[in-house]
């Protein structure tokens, strides 16, 4: 396969420098012969969901940007899936939220942090005329926890957990977004856990087509630090969001995390132009709009990846 890479003028130094990292052992998963672009595949989430359109934004930008690398985007069920296919090489960028991460320390981590970028926010959607005002309406209910290995999942069964509804007390399925849209139109569920940036597609226009009701959680964001991490926060979706009711819920973050073994060079220009085009990120998805090199830099549990560091070492706020 040939292609024919055009480099603004401030790639130019990007050129000789991607040239370099052909050679770096790190790579060597990314190309199938020497004369391949280097791969930077992107693992993301639903169709409809924040990680991929954030991600196939942020692929847009590298493919531009970086003269010799060509990035994809991964569909995935999100988050767990994302540290999975990044563990076993099988992607070199993913979207992943906090809780998600490993708790116990790694002296040679095979994932590592290139920002954190936004909050997840937990919306229990159910139907406005339906039986379900809180989380304890779900007892005996049919309720979509998620897809099996999306962060959703991780989230939604620690907060059932906790309010006491595990086991059986709930008839759970295991549905990604658009799944779940489906099946709450089509009266298969009573109610769908889905975590995502403001605002999730999915749920926009679910709102969007008939009466929807989105449930308050903000009572158990303390609940759930107590019992699992202090990643979890409180967040507003206001009535802006998708015209409902106001609410609060609990939240997480979101990191963008890349392999270890990348090279530092390469990881410091992706930082770089993830903190240079954000605005251009934004207009793909508002989330992606409320990054900072400030805020980006608070990935714990996570540390970042040397590269990534370099960068905002050298662009202090």
């Amino acid at each position: 396969m040939s292609r024919s890479w055009s480099v603004p003028p401030r790639a130019a130094g990007v050129a000789v420098l991607l040239l370099v990292l052909v050679a770096a052992p790190g790579l060597a998963g990314c190309r199938d012969s020497p004369s391949e672009p280097i791969r930077i595949r992107i693992a993301t989430g639903s169709p409809t969901a924040v990680y991929h359109a954030f991600g196939q934004s942020l692929a847009a930008v590298l493919n531009r940007e970086l003269p010799g690398v060509l990035a994809s985007v991964v569909v995935t069920a999100a988050s767990a899936e994302n540290m999975r296919l990044l563990d076993t090489g099988d992607a070199e960028l993913g979207f992943t939220q906090a809780d998600v991460l490993p708790t116990g320390r790694e002296d040679r981590p095979s994932v590592l942090a290139v920002a954190r970028v936004y909050d997840d926010l937990l919306h229990l959607v159910t139907r406005a005329d339906g039986p379900v005002h809180s989380v304890g309406d779900l007892r005996g209910r049919r309720v979509s926890v998620g897809a099996p290995g999306s962060g959703t999942e991780v989230t939604a069964t620690r907060l059932l957990e906790v309010a006491q509804l595990g086991g059986v007390t709930v008839r759970r399925e295991r549905l990604g977004l658009d799944a779940s849209v489906d099946a709450l139109r089509a009266g298969r569920i009573d109610a769908f856990f889905f975590s995502g940036g403001l605002p999730v597609r999915g749920v926009e226009e679910l709102t969007a087509d008939g009466a929807t009701r989105i449930v308050d959680l903000g009572d158990w964001t303390e609940p759930l630090r107590r019992s699992y991490r202090e990643v979890y926060v409180s967040r507003d979706i206001p009535r802006s969001v998708y015209g409902v009711e106001p609410v609060t819920t609990v939240a997480n973050p979101n990191y963008l995390v890349v392999r270890a073994d990348l090279p530092d060079p390469l990881v410091r220009e992706v930082t770089r132009l993830l903190m240079e085009r954000r605005a251009e990120l934004a207009a793909a998805h508002p989330a992606a709009g409320r990054m900072s090199p400030r805020s980006a830099i608070a990935t714990a549990p996570l540390p970042l990846h040397p590269g990534a560091a370099d960068w905002y070492r050298s662009n202090k706020p």
